[in-house]
């Protein structure tokens, strides 16, 4: 009887001081990572201003563990930050211009302008992708 209460303690602690804890199921709702589609899906989400987090993955055991840790990131930062998850292997044109070998890794990417405009100072480990987007007439 002591060790459960021993243990029961443990994992309260575990569960109350680790942000990322993800042994233990948690009801998130809906999943708030965006599937990535296109590059002008990706450039639309830039021009809306908040910064987005691109998790770029393939099939491995890695990954399993950080979709658990991107849900609960996205649920916890969710409007103020968008999540993308982008499948290497459907979308390898995409992956090979951030000319990355290991994978899965993670980027963030913000709008300059928008941040300038708004008098932001950002980290230089943010990665800062402008694009021109012309519409289709």
């Amino acid at each position: 009887m002591a060790d459960g209460s021993f243990l029961h303690r443990m994992v309260s602690q575990v569960r109350s001081t680790c942000r990322y804890y993800t042994g233990y199921p948690k009801d998130l709702g809906p999943s708030r990572i965006i599937p990535f589609t296109s590059e002008r899906q990706f450039v639309q989400l830039l021009h809306e201003g908040r910064p987005v987090v691109v998790a770029f993955t393939i099939r491995c055991t890695y990954t399993h563990h950080l979709d658990k840790v991107l849900e609960e990131a996205a649920a916890t930062f969710y409007p103020h930050i968008k999540f993308v998850r982008v499948e290497c292997p459907k979308y390898p044109g995409f992956c090979l211009t951030r000319q990355k070998n290991e994978y899965p890794f993670i980027e963030v990417f913000y709008n300059p302008e928008q941040a300038a405009s708004q008098g932001k100072g950002m980290d230089p480990n943010v990665t800062k992708y402008s694009v021109k987007v012309l519409p289709l007439n």
